[in-house]
């Protein structure tokens, strides 16, 4: 798992949530109340939830466009339950908390469960890349 991840408040921009994905070349960013963990804001959020609807950048706030739904793990689970959650849910990355405290320690991505622990993550792979139905009729332009 990753340690020290960086985190972003509900208050912050949609725009300030990009430029912190460009800057530290990720898809995803754990969204933080203080200490607690309210959501996850991804770069798909940005793009369909917020760019398709006509919001600007600077005035949405991350509030408005993140998943408060989030998937989370702990530190004492096993990596065969955490790659088995990611598969179900089809997601490939999941905050980490501390068993205790429930305040998140890092988060761990397919990509590191692959560069660590090769068993399991194929079938993983192959129910998270599963395509899904389109949760919508699409709009014609």
């Amino acid at each position: 798992m990753t340690r020290d991840v960086r985190t972003i408040t509900p208050q912050d921009t949609v725009q300030h949530a990009a430029q912190m994905m460009d800057e530290l070349n990720v898809g995803a960013i754990p969204v933080c109340d203080g200490q607690k963990l309210v959501g996850m804001i991804t770069d798909r959020d940005i793009a369909v939830r917020s760019t398709a609807a006509g919001q600007a950048p600077g005035s949405t706030h991350v509030s408005d466009v993140m998943s408060t739904e989030v998937r989370t793990c702990t530190t004492g689970q096993t990596v065969d339950e955490v790659l088995n959650k990611m598969g179900d849910v089809q997601i490939r990355r999941v905050p980490v908390l501390d068993e205790q405290s429930h305040m998140m320690v890092g988060i761990v991505s397919l990509g590191d469960m692959a560069t660590k622990h090769s068993a399991g993550v194929d079938h993983a792979l192959d129910e998270i890349s599963t395509p899904s139905e389109p949760d919508r009729s699409p709009t014609r332009h």
